[in-house]
């Protein structure tokens, strides 16, 4: 479907009542708000390695540069952003009053070399959203934090969050040890599929390997605009290895990647299958029309001048209009004032943006829903 042209109402913080917010980062203040959720083993082990001494937050952004936190969210008392929930509820939650925010905590336990100080920390983090956001806001939902590099762990983490509904997704980040369609990840992509649950593969890298192609960058500018090639790179691969085919019900959602690379990469990609198809037989669709089923993108940020431009010709050149979900990236600087969103989309493409492209990629979140009716 190709969008129309005609202008939706003007901007303001009402104007997104009820949207979906796909994208939000709730940060661990510290270490120490993880003890509870850790065994005696693993508090002696932070204790005796001195990991509370660490700052382990994985961040896109340096933490003192602008883009880390909106000047309006930053927190007081030297506080991370992100770190207060009654803080989110007043510049996200109350203000643009969304229907649900889902959750994507960025913490070093994705990262850890060790596989089992990985996983007992993605257990803790994954406990400590429950405990200190989700229950404290029904409007909030989460993705499940697990460490790729250690599949048999990360599926064990994804089965103990199973039965808790408020858990949408399943986390990865877009740089790790291998690229996204290799088979060893493949039984984390088969149960996220029996369970309804997207993958979530943010901006971010483990830092096994240099972050691009020709070697290790010498500036965080550098490697800031390589991520939109890592997801270049990991969308061939997980269509070039079949993921997609052995896993139709799958669905992947591209968080922060940026838009403006997707065109020019789609056109590539469809002329290089077309050419060399023989060698990947199992892809029997150009992948246009895999990443037009299976993948979607959050909109913030939109790396171009013309925001609303850039919007409708990607969405005319995959001739769909349910690629996009509304994100707003708290507490990142990713816009001004209330402009999440342009404000002259149409309006069938606004609502498809702000709300019924996440209903549609998001099984789980109808499902609360009707647990929580049911439960009253």
């Amino acid at each position: 479907m190709v969008a129309d042209r005609q202008s939706a109402d003007v901007d303001r913080p009402g104007r997104y009542a009820g949207a979906i917010d796909c994208d939000l980062h709730p940060a661990l203040p510290g270490m120490s708000a993880l003890f509870p959720y850790l065994d005696d083993y693993w508090r002696e082990m932070v204790t005796v390695r001195a990991l509370d001494r660490l700052n382990l937050s994985l961040t896109s952004y340096p933490q003192n540069a602008p883009l880390s936190c909106r000047p309006d969210w930053k927190l007081d008392n030297g506080r991370k952003p992100g770190s207060s929930l009654e803080a989110m509820q007043t510049h996200v939650l109350d203000r643009y009053q969304p229907r649900f925010g889902i959750l994507n905590c960025l913490y070093g336990a994705l990262v850890m070399h060790s596989e089992d100080m990985a996983a007992a920390f993605c257990r803790a983090t994954n406990d400590w959203i429950r405990d200190e956001w989700l229950s404290r806001d029904p409007r909030l939902r989460a993705s499940i934090v697990i460490a790729a590099h250690n599949t048999e762990l990360a599926v064990a983490e994804i089965e103990r969050r199973a039965g808790d509904l408020r858990f949408v997704q399943v986390l990865m980040l877009v740089s790790g040890e291998v690229t996204l369609g290799r088979r060893q990840l493949w039984p984390i992509y088969k149960i996220a599929e029996r369970l309804g649950l997207p993958i979530g593969v943010h901006a971010g890298n483990a830092y096994r390997y240099a972050p691009t192609a020709v070697g290790w960058p010498s500036y965080y500018v550098e490697d800031y605009v390589s991520q939109s090639a890592a997801f270049e790179n990991q969308l061939q691969s997980m269509i070039s290895e079949g993921v997609f085919a052995k896993f139709p019900e799958l669905k992947v959602v591209a968080i922060e990647s940026g838009l403006t690379w997707l065109s020019g990469f789609i056109w590539r990609a469809d002329k290089t299958w077309k050419g060399v198809r023989a060698e990947v037989p199992w892809v029997t669709r150009a992948p246009s029309e895999i990443i037009r089923d299976h993948v979607r993108f959050t909109v913030q940020p939109v790396d171009a001048p013309d925001e609303m431009e850039a919007i409708l010709r990607l969405v005319e050149h995959l001739e769909s209009d349910e690629l996009f979900l509304f994100s707003t990236d708290y507490p990142h600087w990713q816009f001004d004032g209330d402009s999440v969103l342009p404000n002259k989309l149409s309006g069938a493409l606004f609502r498809k943006i702000i709300s019924e492209n996440a209903l549609a990629t998001y099984p789980r979140l109808a499902k609360a829903d009707r647990a929580m009716e049911i439960s009253v």
